[in-house]
């Protein structure tokens, strides 16, 4: 049998790395196995421990008390009692605890050197991302809204120097670096962080124990074949390179992340690189689900009241628009969704349609979301919205219909657009600040990025289907995002949302995992 290639897994957030990785196969094997995955986060903990354990129970065929958790037929206690040797091999990958790079670094570089002796001569990958709010573009227009913040103070910043940390502990042939593209642009002094951090990258022994013996690293780009001289070129447009687009890879969202191929220089060799896929749209990767309404937060919550409110919400919108002939094809359409409300459909449910998904998805990524799928829908429950927000789902879900606004160049309806009687009492509402505050998953193409601000409220992840006006569930999100159906989610809602949208996409992950593959069996 031939020798694993382990995997440290560092900011492991609910397991979207390690999950490609882990599921990648090359002639009937799976080369990759995780020895170690760090996250300080209690759920996310949850969730990747969870799913060390499902993975030790596959290897082994025995993944039936797995399902019996999740579909709800036992509790976790009664799983875990009848393989406790196989849930205390997962709570040990997963540090048993959830665990702070920087915090609790003596426990996690003690567990790195053991590992590094037991496993010796063996191939090794780091993967991970070390948080990026600090870098991300949305987080640095929100920390300079804080009156005080002192981005040279922000240790988020610094969190890639424990990245370095483990990549001078481990050396390993080959890391995978994610991370958001505001990194490209980010200032610290006045001063790009970006070649910095590339040239830490080269020689992380050098960087941080000023060793000059330590293993050295080219950095390679995942979509874009390098030359030589182009590699470190971080001042001009080939930083650029570095970004992978991920609706051109089978991922049906437009996600766009910088992430980093290192390779130990001693191995000599140069990487291929991602093949494109054709785009996904988000109908086709929805269908299947059972249609939910959404539930009502202000007032009892039942089928008559929901139509109720929804009805009055589209009399108001009629009553302001219906001489306004611009606006003649929305309300059309928003009175053809009246007609079909989904008022009877249920705010949860666990039973899938008959067909699982659509045959419009590809068949590599309908296999991947749907093998060794459960017989219920996981974490597929419709959240509870102001009454006002139904109105404003129900119009912006119409506007974007491709017969009325979708095919064209503003899809979903801007705050200009919206009628008085929708407008949400925000001071900034018609500033233009935050213009698109309600945005709409169109047909016909692949989804908005899922990020972590879906835990706060759906207004960016409006279900296309007008007749069910609600956001995206969890497990919709989860498939946007490729994480398999039977991939199941710790912690209460708000959590299980926090953890999809910081995730990386599983399904890119494989095709990362491939890449890396080939590079250390060459």
């Amino acid at each position: 049998m031939k020798t694993k290639i382990n995997i440290i897994d560092l900011f492991a957030g609910p397991g979207g790395l390690g999950e490609g990785f882990s599921s990648y196969i090359s002639d009937g094997d799976t080369p990759f196995r995780i020895r170690m995955s760090v996250e300080k986060e209690h759920s996310a903990h949850k969730t990747l421990t969870l799913r060390a354990f499902y993975r030790l129970l596959k290897a082994e065929g025995r993944a039936k008390p797995y399902f019996d958790y999740v579909e709800g037929r036992i509790n976790k206690a009664e799983m875990l009692e009848q393989f406790p040797e196989l849930w205390a091999e997962a709570v040990a990958e997963t540090m048993e605890v959830p665990t702070e790079l920087g915090k609790d670094n003596e426990r996690i570089h003690k567990q790195l050197k053991q590992l590094k002796k037991v496993h010796k001569n063996e191939p090794w990958v780091v993967i991970g991302g070390p948080p990026c709010q600090a870098y991300s573009l949305v987080g640095r227009a929100r920390n300079k809204g804080i009156s005080d913040y002192v981005a040279e103070e922000d240790t988020r910043h610094f969190l890639y120097k424990e990245y370095l940390q483990v990549l001078s502990i481990i050396e390993p042939d080959v890391f995978v670096m994610e991370n958001v593209k505001g990194i490209l642009s980010a200032k610290l002094d006045g001063e790009n962080i970006f070649p910095k951090i590339l040239t830490d990258l080269e020689n992380p022994k050098y960087t941080i124990q000023h060793k000059k013996n330590g293993r050295k690293y080219t950095i390679y780009s995942f979509v874009q074949n390098q030359e030589e001289n182009d590699l470190l070129d971080a001042t001009s447009e080939k930083t650029r390179d570095y970004v992978i687009r991920t609706e051109n890879y089978g991922i049906p969202q437009t996600r766009h992340r910088v992430i980093l191929l290192g390779v130990a220089q001693d191995r000599n060799k140069t990487p291929s690189i991602l093949e494109q896929q054709p785009q996904v749209p988000i109908e086709a990767i929805l269908q299947g689900l059972p249609t939910l309404r959404s539930k009502l937060s202000k007032e009892e919550d039942t089928p008559r009241n929901w139509k109720k409110i929804v009805e009055q919400n589209y009399k108001l919108v009629r009553k302001e628009l219906r001489n306004n002939k611009s606006y003649e094809d929305v309300l059309n359409a928003m009175s053809e969704a009246i007609a079909n409300l989904q008022y009877s459909a249920p705010t949860k449910s666990s039973e899938y349609q008959s067909q699982v998904i659509s045959s419009q998805t590809p068949i590599n990524l309908r296999h991947w979301l749907t093998r060794e799928r459960p017989k219920k829908v996981l974490n597929h429950e419709a959240r509870g919205h102001m009454n006002s927000d139904l109105g404003r789902y129900l119009y912006s879900a119409c506007w974007a219909l491709p017969s009325v606004h979708g095919k064209t160049e503003k899809p979903f309806p801007k705050s200009e657009d919206y009628p008085e009687v929708l407008a949400p009492a925000h001071a900034n509402w018609k500033s233009g600040k935050f213009a698109d505050r309600f945005r709409v998953q169109r047909h016909g193409r692949p989804a908005t990025t899922v990020t972590s601000h879906i835990s706060k409220d759906g207004h960016y992840f409006i279900h296309p289907d007008p007749t069910q006006c609600r956001s995206l569930t969890v497990r919709e999100a989860a498939r946007i995002q490729t994480f398999p159906d039977n991939y199941f989610f710790e912690g209460n809602r708000t959590e299980q949302y926090v953890q999809v949208g910081n995730a990386v996409p599983p399904f890119l992950a494989l095709q990362l995992a491939e890449i890396v593959n080939d590079l250390i069996r060459q």
